[in-house]
């Protein structure tokens, strides 16, 4: 069976990375192809996920090491 890419237990199924969702910028509201306007959070059954909406989560920055910190 081939693997899709929505394969991570950490990502949620949501209409804000559905496919067929587009979100509303004025309002807090996902208009869908196939059912309507929906709020972001919620997921019907004819989700699909796309990977290209989804906005991953900010590094943390590693800074503030001097040479001295790495020295026995």
């Amino acid at each position: 069976m081939r693997k899709g890419l929505y394969n991570s237990k950490d990502i949620q199924p949501a209409c804000k990375l559905c496919s067929y969702g587009t979100i509303v910028e004025g309002d807090d509201s996902v208009l869908c192809e196939k059912t309507g306007i929906r709020m972001p959070n919620s997921k019907c059954k004819l989700f699909k996920y796309d990977p290209l909406k989804r906005v991953p989560l900010r590094k943390m920055k590693m800074g503030g090491f001097t040479k001295e910190d790495f020295e026995l």
